[in-house]
């Protein structure tokens, strides 16, 4: 048994074979016409050239880091200097979980669109293929890289010791390296491919569509090869090392406190591990279910070309996933943990683990199901905004801001439901379980989110090649759907955000030595406000890189229709590079500040004099509260914004009168869009990777904090000692205060 660990890198390994068999398919289906092939190598190219662009700038930020994480390891007793090792692999590995993403969705969007030309059945099959390949193969690498690394750093560092030595706390302040790598790389990736990606697609529907009146994706519009690189680089290479980083980080917070549980005397048959193994055998297990959920992902040949029919079919996916990984959850609970378990005091069982997974994967299911309402099409919210687009542009924007900071409501009491709940069934240790049993099936999440964009590409080849309307048709459908899984995927990453920044604030508390934290205290109510400010302060230079890529993209457009004759007529070429040059030359430049505050703001807190670990501790609670509904409010908004004016693209009755594209209620719709789309694919996505990217870095110099102040860590007590013995004593501290108190 005590073999058991070395499944998890098996199974990922088995995810991995996956991943080549579906992609070499996806390589093997008809490209299409030299047309397409053309188009399609265009969108390849630019797509590589930025990534290469991108990946020499950060090379220089994981050496930096890495020599200053060896230098701070020096100084701290508990850490080693291949912690700086271990912050390498993360990095190279979430690079590498977006190349797999790009290179299969670049593969996979010619294809899609030659598909279409079929029928509907077999453009959702290449695309979904597509996007099975990024979620199964992200998947398989953050399982493989994590579990392969900790069976590693286990046998050279704690070989034969106890869960509690200082060789244990040695192993586990080294794999923190490891997802501080991952999700590093991951807010530069998704805030440099959002700044692309929107620059090109705000600068392209303003001149395009709104003043020249032209199509989407028309090869007359200078920004489209642009526009259709950014929907690469942003919506699935950024999104790859995105849901890399929140893989690892969730599984990470869980094996934190797996590491200071106590078990009763031979109860564990894994010598007290269990609780450190369970979250990276259920990731392991949501691969295999992934794998086989995407098997339920089909529709009939003869299925209406309609949004309804896509859905329903990922949702069977999806759902089939989820409620097997439930099942094979519950038997890995019951065989591996001990029935009694004690954390800080709070005593539970293994079925009050089971009772804190479900909790993770109802809360998972009511935030996809609550998103899916607020953005997608022919439900009230987006119905609303498309009502007010007839009064004006105005009307419009104020609509989507209010279903935006409406659909924060439900999904917040879910998450509180959520922690209260699976709090009361296992403790702090429930709601990081509950959180990794939210991200088991990240496999099949990505892969549905995947296949949105690559949708979304197959519409641009269709237009720019002059294939057939009822081509465009079917990859519109898909891309509809595309938007709304998009946005229910980008608010399951921040439920699963907020459940995994709580659980490494306690194990950041636990690690610093600090007994809590006192909001009465001026330092601590100050760094509450100032963690508060963060994502808003973050959010606006996103946005306001896009803003500003965006008018030099919009004033390149222009000039190319002003000074190149005959591209409104079709005989001339634009010059698409230009636009690219933009988008690449503006995203490198811009990503590097708000990714610079997400890494720096908790150092500077922490070693701040007059501040230190508590308040360390106050401004990650404020961090959490505003990410977390900034980026619902922005993700939701966004989304919807943009399935608004999409149904227009097929046409919407308002007060009994048709309107369709080119109307004036449709361009009031494409404003609220380009307005949304920095939210949604930019800031909007970015905060769940910022809140759990400030809480990695403080548990990395948690200890040299402790060390600094003075602190003594609090360590879990030792593993002979009676869990019953625990609770007796917690019960009696807390009988004592209650009794003083009421003297």
């Amino acid at each position: 048994m005590q073999h058991l660990i070395y499944l998890v890198p098996l199974m990922a390994i088995i995810g991995l074979i996956y991943t080549l068999i579906k992609f070499r398919w996806v390589v093997k289906q008809d490209a299409g016409t030299p047309r397409m092939k053309e188009i399609s190598n265009h969108i390849a190219e630019g797509a590589m050239a930025f990534l290469k662009a991108e990946w020499k700038i950060l090379a220089y930020f994981v050496v930096i880091v890495a020599i200053l994480l060896g230098v701070l390891a020096n100084a701290n007793p508990h850490s080693h200097w291949m912690i700086s090792v271990s912050f390498v692999i993360g990095a190279v590995l979430s690079a590498v979980a977006g190349y797999i993403g790009m290179r299969a969705a670049t593969f996979a969007n010619v294809r899609t669109a030659n598909a279409a030309r079929s029928s509907l059945r077999k453009a959702l099959n290449v695309s979904f293929g597509g996007g099975a390949v990024m979620g199964v193969g992200v998947a398989g690498l953050a399982v493989l890289g994590l579990g392969g690394l900790y069976i590693l750093l286990k046998h050279f560092f704690a070989p034969d010791a106890d869960l509690n030595s200082s060789e244990m706390l040695t192993t586990i302040e080294v794999l923190t390296g490891f997802s501080l790598g991952a999700e590093s790389i991951a807010l530069f990736a998704r805030v440099g491919g959002g700044i692309y990606t929107k620059a090109a697609d705000v600068g392209a529907d303003l001149v395009g569509k709104v003043e020249k009146g032209i199509p989407e994706d028309d090869p007359r519009n200078p920004a489209t090869i642009a526009d259709n690189v950014g929907d690469n680089v942003g919506d699935v290479a950024g999104m790859g090392a995105d849901l890399f980083g929140s893989y690892v980080a969730t599984v990470l917070a869980t094996i934190v406190l797996g590491q200071q549980i106590n078990v009763a005397d031979g109860a564990d048959f894994l010598g007290g591990y269990s609780p450190i193994v369970l979250p990276m055998l259920i990731a392991g297990i949501g691969i295999l279910f992934s794998i086989i959920g995407t098997f339920f992902v089909k529709i009939s040949e003869n299925a209406g070309i309609s949004t309804h029919t896509v859905q329903k079919a990922l949702n069977m996916g999806n759902w089939g996933s989820i409620i097997l990984t439930a099942l094979a959850s519950a038997g890995l609970v019951y065989w591996i943990l001990p029935e009694q378990m004690e954390l800080r005091g709070f005593v539970f069982t293994k079925t009050g683990v089971l009772g804190a997974i479900v909790v993770g994967l109802a809360v998972g299911a009511l935030m996809t199901i609550i998103t899916e309402y607020y953005t997608a099409m022919d439900k009230r919210p987006v119905n609303s905004i498309i009502k007010k687009s007839s009064t004006g542009h105005a009307t419009n924007v104020i609509g989507g801001l209010a279903v935006g900071m409406e659909s924060t409501f439900l999904p917040i009491l879910v998450l509180a439901a959520g922690i209260v709940a699976s709090y009361k069934c296992a403790g702090l240790y429930g709601v990081s379980i509950a959180a990794a049993a939210m991200m088991a099936t990240t496999a099949m999440q990505l892969a549905i989110d995947a296949f949105g964009p690559i949708a979304d590409n197959a519409g641009g080849i269709a237009e720019m090649s002059e294939l057939p309307k009822e081509v465009r048709e079917k990859t519109d459908v898909l891309d509809a759907v595309g938007n709304t899984t998009a946005a229910t995927g980008k608010g399951f990453a921040i439920a699963s955000a907020a459940l995994t920044a709580l659980a490494l604030f306690a194990a950041f508390v636990g690690v610093a030595g600090i007994k809590g934290i006192d909001i009465y205290k001026a330092n601590v109510l100050a760094s509450l406000f100032l963690g508060a400010m963060i994502p808003f302060i973050f959010s606006a230079l996103a946005i306001r890189a896009v803003g500003e890529a965006a008018m030099a993209m919009v004033e390149e457009v222009r000039r190319q229709f002003r000074t190149i004759p005959g591209i409104m007529e079709g005989t001339a070429t634009p010059e698409y590079d230009k636009c690219v040059a933009i988008s690449t030359e503006a995203s490198l430049k811009k990503m590097v500040v708000p990714g610079a505050i997400a890494i720096v703001s908790p150092i500077i807190i922490g070693f701040l004099p007059g501040f230190g670990a508590e308040a360390l501790g106050g401004f990650l609670a404020g961090a959490t509260v505003s990410g977390v509904l900034l980026g619902m409010f922005q993700n939701n908004s966004g989304g919807a914004w943009d399935n608004a004016k999409k149904s227009f693209e097929k046409g919407v009755e308002i007060n009994g009168e048709m309107f369709h594209k080119k109307s004036d209620p449709h361009k009031a719709s494409v404003t609220g869009d380009t307005v949304g789309d920095p939210f949604k694919d930019t800031s909007g996505p970015s905060m769940n990777i910022l809140i759990k990217l400030m809480s990695i870095v403080s548990l990395v110099i948690a200890p040299t904090l402790a060390q600094v102040e003075g602190n003594v860590a609090k360590q879990p007590t030792p593993v002979k000692q009676e869990v019953t013995k625990n609770a007796v004593t917690a019960t009696g501290r807390i009988a004592a205060h209650f009794s003083s108190v009421s003297k």
